[in-house]
Order: C-alpha cells, then sequence, then structure tokens
C-alpha cells in the first residue's frame, strides 16, 4: 500500500489543521493506521493510532483531548484533527500502516512496515 500525507501547513497558536493519509494500491481498510512527528535531530515520535476496525484509537498524551484520528474506508482515508494546537506541535508529520499490529505495538515507529511521506505542520506562538 502507498500513503500519502497531505493538509499541513502554518497556523498559529490555538489553531486547527486535519491532515489527510490517503493510500493507493491496495484498501486501507485491512490497515492499522498511526500518525508519527518528527523534528530535525529528534526521534519520531507516536501520536496517534487507530485500528483497521476504526474502534479503538491511541494518543500520545500530549495530544490527548486536543487532536482527534479517525478514519473513511469507502474514501480510503486516514485523518488527524489537530485542534488546540501549540508551537510544540510544529514538526513534519508521517501516517504509516501494517496489519494485525497488537496492542502494545501501535506507539513503535519500527511496527509499521508502510510509510508516506511527509507533511509539515509549522504552529506559531
Amino acid at each position: 500500500v502507498q500513503l500519502q500525507a497531505f493538509g499541513g501547513g502554518l497556523v498559529q497558536a490555538g489553531g486547527s489543521l486535519r491532515l489527510s493519509c490517503a493510500a493507493s494500491g491496495r484498501t486501507l481498510s485491512g490497515y492499522d493506521v498511526g500518525w508519527f512527528r518528527q523534528v530535525p535531530g529528534k526521534e519520531r515520535e507516536f501520536v496517534a493510532a487507530i485500528r483497521r476496525s476504526g474502534g479503538t484509537t491511541y494518543y500520545r498524551d500530549s495530544v490527548k483531548g486536543r487532536f482527534a484520528i479517525s478514519r473513511d474506508n469507502a474514501k480510503n482515508t486516514v485523518y488527524l484533527q489537530m485542534n488546540s494546537l501549540k508551537p510544540e506541535d510544529t514538526a513534519v508529520y508521517h501516517c504509516a500502516a501494517d496489519r494485525g499490529l497488537i496492542t502494545s505495538s501501535y506507539g513503535r515507529a519500527e511496527s509499521y512496515g508502510y510509510w508516506g511521506h511527509g507533511t509539515q505542520v509549522t504552529v506559531s506562538s
């Protein structure tokens, strides 16, 4: 499956963005999907993930209550709605996918075999 993330941009603190992760090649409905972010000089960090059924989601603590991950399997797309953005959310955001992840693996980048190019999110103070 090929993934492409888009929807990033420049926004003021407190603003919102919605990122999209669009799939091609295969239907995304059979994959668990995660969002990760990375800033230069730091490791890629987990942001959110959603099981292929869409019924279970996971978030890093710092985005709980502000970000929401969802999926529309009919559109072969996973979304990351980001509200109340903070300057520390500035990063390149990547989406990733794989099949059959276990609960303990959702937050680890090495668990995902398919990655899309990132989209830059910049939050100004």
